[in-house]
């Protein structure tokens, strides 16, 4: 469970990483519900901040959980009115925290459950894949689906993926399926 959360920095360089922990790197398309997840799992209203505006965040967030690991929040992909050199940087940024950070042990990916994978939710999937990284993927907005729905809809969501290793649907609102991903952060961290 987590008990303590804090912002610690934004950037852009690996070289300006906090000290060495644990870290999650938490990935999702603009308007997934990144923040809200964020806030759900920390149990605070404000720590990430919501935006009525997809694709605000355009550097990597370290938050620090438990004072054990931390969540890097890299801004959400597959946003059109972001501009072709940012969104070009911001890959670079992004392909050089995946190769080089000594102290990433997986990445959280985000997917909108209602919706399902998207085309840019599929590529950064095989991306991470061809790069050999453990992912859990978080389908989030369940609640957006009828109860009765629910089953068929995951069912959809994992033969789109291949049957991921771990996918877990969660709701924000509801708090759904949260302590169980919180308390899976946890036990894969300390493995690694």
């Amino acid at each position: 469970m987590i008990k303590t959360a804090e912002y610690i920095k934004g950037l852009t360089d690996l070289k300006d990483e906090p000290e060495a922990k644990p870290q999650i790197l938490l990935l999702g398309r603009s308007n997934v519900g990144k923040s809200s997840f964020i806030n759900s799992l920390t149990n605070r209203k404000n720590l990430a901040r919501i935006s009525n505006t997809p694709g605000k965040t355009l550097i990597l967030n370290f938050y620090l959980l438990n004072d054990t690991f931390y969540l890097v929040d890299a801004p959400g992909y597959g946003y059109a009115k972001r501009s072709k050199s940012m969104q070009d940087e911001f890959v670079i940024i992004l392909e050089n925290y995946l190769l080089h950070s000594r102290n990433l042990k997986f990445v959280c990916l985000l997917i909108d459950f209602k919706v399902g994978p998207t085309k840019d939710d599929l590529a950064t999937y095989e991306f991470l894949k061809s790069l050999h990284k453990d992912i859990v993927i978080v389908a989030t907005k369940k609640d957006k689906i009828n109860k009765t729905l629910q089953k068929k809809q995951e069912k959809v969501i994992r033969e789109i993926l291949g049957d991921p290793k771990v996918l877990i649907a969660i709701s924000n609102q509801t708090k759904e399926n949260i302590k169980v991903v919180s308390d899976l952060f946890e036990s894969m961290v300390e493995e690694n």
